[in-house]
């Protein structure tokens, strides 16, 4: 087995998982040691399930041996961000009120996971409450960026990203309210997605306590992972199956239609300072397809006016999808906030690119292209019409390969 067996993709893995090349136990041993050496410095776990994994871990091989596969997350290592209800495991949304809060039963999104066979390694770190872009308060303390601990993380889902960077675990079960999983995706180098509104249950986040209505509205189930590709593997399993249907378009895999078809907009109008434009203007000189210049639509209400929201996200894919199927512009209007800038500003890093994906209910995704002159990762988000995530996850996958987003990792690798 390779030394490097944590930055393997979940694709590359399953081959090997059903083959009986490695085993489940093996897998999940690596990621644990990986947490063992690196989740003091990063703290991007607030609890590890070190021994229920294991457990996990030699059923799922029983099961393989007995020829009981149950699919590609069969055996994988996952995170779950700690907003998601887990039977029997703290959820706290990072929030010192809510430090002994065990639940009963698992979020719809969770039980989904563990029926597909992926191993719960344990609940990652997040901004308290999700109520911040930082990943720096939280009462398990500050979540660090894997590349340079001087910079924030993102957030809310700070742990989730830094996790699945720094190679702890495989992929994150999140949300996303305002950009809260592209966000940190994009500030530590990894792949963040929301899907459309409805594709995957919010059932079990927090159940049973006070949740704003607005917060109800906007927040999407998300998934970080290392490849889009990945992304698409845990989504088919997380996602309620009817809506699933409807949004892959009967096609899961991002080479089954090429970027040629696709009408790619490029948003004209984003917010992004010198440095960042510049890397999206490189970053789509790197992709090479025809790309015409367009509007994203960020004539939103302002936050916290639900009056229209029902009709708008009727309305969106005649007001800005008439001409293209996609939307291009950068995940964040500036570089990684150092960690000295964003303290006591839970807002620091901006939402001005992303929250129009959560008001209209858009399929959403950010990939890395990039480091800036810190070098810290810089990411290239891609948003499509409601109930297209199939063409979103496509694209993504056809830039992955143009971009070779996915061929760093932190040190240590």
């Amino acid at each position: 087995m390779s030394a490097k067996v944590h930055y393997r993709t979940i694709e590359e893995l399953q081959a090997r998982l059903r083959s009986a090349e490695i085993s489940p136990v093996a897998v999940v041993d690596a990621c644990l040691a990986r947490i063992d050496a690196l989740n003091d410095t990063l703290n991007a776990f607030a609890t590890i399930v070190a021994e229920s994994a294991r457990e996990q871990a030699r059923d799922a091989e029983a099961e393989m041996r007995a020829g009981k596969w149950r699919g590609p997350l069969h055996g994988i290592p996952i995170g779950i961000k700690d907003f998601y209800d887990t039977a029997g495991i703290r959820t706290t949304a990072a929030f010192e009120h809510f430090r002994k809060r065990v639940p009963r039963s698992d979020a719809a999104a969770v039980a989904r996971l563990k029926d597909a066979g992926a191993i719960v390694i344990g609940k990652t770190n997040m901004h308290q409450l999700g109520m911040g872009t930082t990943g720096l308060e939280s009462c398990f303390g500050p979540v660090k960026n894997p590349w340079n601990a001087a910079y924030i993380p993102g957030g809310s889902s700070s742990g989730s990203a830094a996790a699945v960077a720094a190679g702890m675990c495989y992929a994150t079960l999140d949300t996303d309210a305002i950009g809260s999983c592209r966000l940190p995706a994009a500030c530590c180098g990894v792949v963040g997605f929301k899907g459309t509104y409805g594709l995957v249950s919010p059932k079990g986040i927090l159940e049973g306590e006070q949740a704003d209505e607005t917060i109800l509205w906007l927040a999407h189930p998300g998934i970080t992972t290392r490849s889009t590709a990945d992304t698409a593997i845990v989504l088919k399993a997380v996602a309620e199956p009817n809506e699933y249907a409807k949004a892959s378009g009967g096609e899961t895999h991002a080479d089954q239609k090429s970027a040629r078809n696709i009408a790619i907009g490029a948003a004209d109008n984003f917010t992004a300072d010198t440095d960042v434009a510049r890397m999206f203007e490189a970053a789509l000189r790197k992709i090479g397809c025809s790309i015409v210049p367009a509007r994203a639509p960020f004539d939103i209400p302002p936050f916290g006016d639900l009056r229209s929201i029902e009709t708008d996200r009727k309305t969106i894919s005649d007001r800005s999808f008439k001409d293209v199927d996609v939307l291009l512009l950068p995940t964040t209007a500036t570089k990684v906030p150092t960690v000295e800038s964003a303290r006591g500003k839970p807002q620091a890093l901006a939402a001005s690119n992303t929250l129009f994906a959560n008001y209209f209910g858009l399929p959403a995704i950010s990939i890395p292209c990039g480091f800036d002159d810190n070098g810290l990762p810089v990411g290239l988000q891609i948003v499509g019409k409601p109930w297209d995530d199939g063409t979103v996850l496509r694209l993504a996958r056809q830039f992955e390969t143009a971009l070779q987003s996915a061929a760093r990792h932190p040190a240590p690798a």
